[in-house]
C-alpha cells in the first residue's frame, strides 16, 4: 500500500498529508511530526495521482510536498493541488536548490520551501509558520528574493539553467540523467514532437549548439546538483 489514511483526527490539531516516494523518509518526517502538541499527520502518498485523492478526501490543512515523484513533476502537482484546494497550505520539502526551486515553487502556488537538510526543529517551524497563513524561505532565500524585488530581474541567481520555464527544467534534468526523447515523452505524457521543440527552446535559451553540447551540459548540471 503507497498510501496510509488515519480515521482517526483531533479537532485541536493541524492536520497534515506528506507526498514523497521514499517511505522511510515518510515515515521518520511522520513520527516527528505526530510527537508534536499540535500537529498529525493524517495521510502519506507516495506519488502526485494519491496525493490528490488523498486531498480530496481528506480535506487536510497542509500537504508537504517533494518535487521529485515518479509519475509528475512536484512543481505540477502544486498547480494541481492550489487549483482544486485554494485554502490548503503547502510547503515543499525537497533536496532540490532552493536558490533556483524555491521561487518556481511559490509561483507554482506553494507557501514555503524547505530543503531535506533542515534540522528537525527548522523543519517543525516551518510547517506552524506556514499554517499560521505566512512564507517561510530559509533567510538567504528570503534576502536574496528581497533583493530581486528591489533591483529588478538582473543577473539569475545561479546561471542560464534559471532561465528556463518549468516544463524546459523538467526535460533538461530528464535529459542529464540519460533519459532519451522518447522515454521523455512517455514519462510526462507528451508527444516526441513537444518534446523535440522544448530541446530546441532549452538550446536557444542555453546557446547551445547542438545536441551533444545539450546533453553533455545537462549531464554537468545534474552531477552538479548532485553533489551539492
Amino acid at each position: 500500500m503507497k498510501h496510509r489514511a488515519r480515521s482517526e483526527t483531533l479537532s485541536a490539531k493541524s492536520r497534515i498529508v506528506l507526498v514523497d516516494d521514499h517511505p522511510i523518509l515518510r515515515e521518520g518526517l511522520s513520527r516527528m511530526i505526530n510527537q508534536e502538541h499540535d500537529l498529525q499527520v493524517c495521510g502519506q502518498a507516495a506519488d502526485a495521482g494519491e496525493a490528490l485523492q488523498l486531498t480530496a478526501a481528506l480535506r487536510p490543512d497542509l500537504t508537504m510536498v517533494d518535487l521529485t515523484l515518479h509519475d509528475m513533476n512536484g512543481l505540477e502537482l502544486i498547480k494541481g493541488l492550489r487549483s482544486r484546494f485554494l485554502k490548503m497550505r503547502i510547503l515543499v520539502l525537497s533536496m532540490h536548490k532552493e536558490t533556483l526551486y524555491a521561487e518556481r515553487a511559490l509561483r507554482a502556488g506553494a507557501n514555503g520551501y524547505l530543503m531535506k537538510q533542515e534540522p528537525p526543529e527548522t523543519v517543525l517551524a516551518a510547517i506552524r509558520k506556514v499554517l499560521r497563513g505566512e512564507v517561510y524561505l530559509s533567510e538567504v532565500m528570503a534576502s536574496r528574493l528581497v533583493v530581486e524585488l528591489t533591483q529588478g530581474h538582473g543577473k539569475p541567481f545561479t546561471s542560464s539553467v534559471s532561465q528556463l520555464s518549468d516544463r524546459e527544467l523538467e526535460i533538461f534534468e530528464l535529459l542529464g540523467r540519460g533519459h532519451g526523447t522518447r522515454q521523455i515523452a512517455d514519462r510526462l505524457s507528451l508527444s516526441i514532437k513537444t518534446v523535440e521543440s522544448h530541446r530546441e527552446h532549452i538550446k536557444v535559451k542555453l546557446q547551445l549548439d547542438n545536441a551533444t553540447e545539450l546533453a553533455q551540459h545537462a549531464f554537468e548540471w545534474v552531477k552538479n546538483e548532485s553533489a551539492n
